[in-house]
């Protein structure tokens, strides 16, 4: 649990879409005997935040909140992206727009509380930003190489200047022919969770797409692109894994038995 002992109300929203095209009906992966929705929800339920909302595109994720006592709400199917998911959620509960939501992905089982809290409070903390995020240092060059492994560059203040999936920074000296080292000051990957305020979510959907997003296929660099801040949380703890694939899936509930968490 956080060490924080006063902290703005702020709200858990996760978006789960049934469809996955590798791997089936994610949402409702078992992991111990429970749903992986489910699992998540009960993650951001030890959070500090005031509610913990399910964003579901079918039924049956809102039946498998609902058997284990998980608050879920139906969206719309044809949603492009979470964050147009979050937006409706916004608008059914009649959120205020100052109200400070964080985007937990329906696929982090294993993501930290604390970490909720913290980019929760990091958002409070920083009026000058739409959004905030979080991100830790790489100290392997396999990741820092990986395309899947997002990286962010930061100004002196901690806002975002840039994602990516190329390795960044690059320094001048590099080797053209391959990497097989770091630069002198690590790299930060960047952790998907995101803090919102309420109002700023909905509007988010009507913006138009940047280039840049489509070509790293970020959609946080519209936000980024649009003149918006986005504040960033440096933690010194790697999350656990999300899950993509079968693969990932085992290697969670591996680590879920190992820890018993829940």
């Amino acid at each position: 649990m956080s060490l924080l002992t006063e902290i703005t109300p702020f709200m858990v929203v996760i978006p789960a879409r049934l469809a996955s095209s590798r791997l089936p009906n994610k949402p409702l992966a078992d992991i111990a005997g429970i749903p992986m929705v489910v699992r998540v929800a009960q993650r951001a339920q030890q959070s500090l935040a005031s509610k913990v909302v399910v964003a579901a595109d079918h039924l049956s994720i809102v039946q498998a909140c609902e058997a284990h006592g998980v608050f879920a709400v139906m969206t719309r199917e044809d949603h492009p992206s979470g964050s147009d998911r979050l937006a409706e959620t916004c608008q059914q509960m009649g959120w205020d727009d100052s109200t400070i939501v964080v985007n937990v992905q329906g696929d982090e089982p294993l993501m930290s509380p604390d970490l909720i809290n913290q980019v929760a409070t990091l958002l409070n903390e920083r009026p000058e930003a739409s959004m905030s995020t979080a991100a830790h240092a790489i100290d392997s060059v396999a990741e820092f190489a990986n395309p899947n492994v997002v990286k962010v560059i930061l100004d002196a203040r901690q806002l975002a200047m840039y994602f990516s999936r190329a390795p960044i920074p690059w320094w001048r000296d590099g080797n053209l022919q391959g990497l097989t080292a770091l630069p002198a000051h690590l790299p930060l990957r960047h952790i998907g969770i995101y803090g919102y305020r309420a109002g700023f979510l909905k509007k988010f959907p009507h913006l138009t797409q940047a280039p840049v997003e489509i070509i790293e296929a970020l959609e946080q660099m519209r936000a980024l692109w649009h003149g918006h801040k986005i504040a960033v949380h440096v933690t010194d703890q790697a999350p656990g894994p999300g899950v993509d694939t079968p693969e990932d899936l085992q290697r969670v509930r591996s680590l879920w038995s190992q820890s018993k968490m829940i």
